[in-house]
């Protein structure tokens, strides 16, 4: 009977979708699910939620305890043979600090949990937390496996597996449904029978490096249908809502590859689109400006009563299981039954023409063995010198969080390409000292 202890339990809805999909894999129906989180309410509400699958759904097989604050994490993770995280440090207030400051400098963004300023001191918030994670977990349950969710992807799970000695890989939605998703709203999925694709490269910024029907390669039909997309946009004869992902077929055309993360997200990746000196740009490429920021508070005002309608619903089921990776990798490693993924690990060589220690988001086996990253060889040259302008910043995040060195944030900041595209040094200096200052007990200290 496997131990999963699930540490952010609070993300109710993934928590129920993680869990619920465990609960629907024969063999891991008799498991213990220990539930973390610092929330009280939240926490109870998630407890309330997992012991009603459990009851409805699994006949009651499974155990299920929880563990309030970092008093009682040892315990929650005492044992465990998989740790699921799912926590975000800072929540909305951070958030909103990651945005507002930098807007007043004249720097836009539109998610910042990845890269750009945002996505640096979401990774300087997150990191030493996760760190702690580890080592709690390399006493009391050394050989789990943590299966990261949190973003900043790259640099979450780069810093975890460089500072600690814990099994760890990544995962992330924008990998499975990416060459499928692209069909779909290009209109060609209807007629494809026997869809295979390959993507590598980094979070939020892999490439779709084939794509095929049986053999036969659908990017030139793509690129055609994508570019008719864009000529109407243009024209302005027919209008095009924002969903049809006119940045990443913008970048697709440009550079001859589709990349796996959404426009609004690839817009601040880049220093192309969201240009202080071009607001045309943001209008033709239909970029969403402070995105993040609206969709946490539609996120807690629809919060307030999704929270009631899982925590108190005596009746709730889990009768279909989701396509996250979490249950089949743990069904992997528990029945030996081996799966392919797209995980988030150390470069060993698997991408040659990246950085032989950045974190990179690669095809994976997965088995009793655990998790094994798979051989790429190198990227379309054009891919990999976008990458590495990203992962520059990823690295020197790392950096910062393991050495917490104030210098090396400033680095991290400046080499960023969409804010070095916008600030000057100096300015970009004075941003990061606004931001360490803003956000105070939420950051370490640091020393230059």
């Amino acid at each position: 009977m496997p131990k999963i202890t699930f540490m952010g339990s609070g993300s109710m809805v993934f928590a129920k979708h993680i869990l619920g999909d465990c609960m629907r894999v024969r063999e891991l129906r008799t498991s213990h699910f220990s539930l973390y989180d610092i929330d009280p309410v939240r926490l109870r509400d998630s407890k309330r939620m997992i012991d009603a699958i459990n009851r409805n759904s699994n006949s009651g097989r499974a155990t299920v305890s929880a563990h309030l604050g970092v008093a009682n994490r040892k315990r929650a993770l005492r044992d465990a043979d998989y740790v699921f995280n799912a926590v975000q440090v800072g929540g909305y207030p951070s958030t909103l600090i990651d945005f507002e400051v930098p807007k007043r400098y004249g720097l836009r963004q539109t998610i910042g949990d990845t890269l750009g300023v945002g996505g640096i001191f979401r990774g300087l918030r997150t990191i030493p937390v996760m760190l702690d994670f580890a080592r709690d977990m390399e006493d009391v349950c050394p050989d789990a496996w943590l299966l990261n969710y949190t973003n900043p992807m790259a640099m979450v799970t780069g810093a975890v597996l460089k500072g600690s000695g814990i099994h760890c890989v990544g995962l992330c939605h924008s990998v499975q449904g990416n060459a499928r998703g692209l069909l779909m709203r290009l209109k060609m999925i209807s007629r494809v029978r026997k869809l295979q694709w390959k993507i590598a490269g980094i979070n939020h910024q892999a490439w779709l490096l084939e794509i095929t029907d049986d053999g036969k390669d659908l990017y030139p039909e793509i690129k055609q249908r994508a570019a008719a997309i864009l000529q109407r946009q243009r024209n302005k004869k027919t209008p095009v809502k924002y969903g049809p992902n006119l940045v990443r077929y913008h970048m697709m055309l440009t550079f001859g590859y589709y990349v796996t993360e959404s426009s609004e997200h690839g817009a601040e990746y880049v220093p192309w689109y969201i240009k202080q000196n071009f607001p045309d740009l943001i209008r033709e490429f239909r970029i969403p400006l402070d995105e993040y920021p609206r969709r946490c508070r539609a996120q807690i005002e629809k919060w307030k009563t999704l929270s009631r309608e899982l925590a108190c619903n005596t009746k709730l089921r889990h009768d279909r299981r989701t396509d996250e990776y979490g249950s089949l990798i743990v069904e992997a490693m528990e029945t030996d039954r081996p799966i392919q993924i797209g995980g988030n690990v150390l470069n060993t060589g698997l991408i040659p023409n990246l950085p032989p220690d950045c974190c990179v988001e690669v095809p994976c086996l997965v088995d009793r063995t655990g998790v094994r990253p798979c051989y790429v060889g190198d990227l379309p040259e054009v891919c990999a010198s976008i990458n590495r302008t990203s992962i520059n910043v990823q690295q020197l995040t790392i950096e910062a969080a393991l050495t917490q060195r104030k210098e090396s944030i400033y680095h991290a900041a400046m080499l960023d390409p969409h804010t070095a595209a916008e600030l000057s040094i100096d300015t970009i200096r004075c941003l990061c000292d606004d931001l360490i200052e803003a956000h105070g007990d939420s950051l370490p200290r640091y020393r230059m």
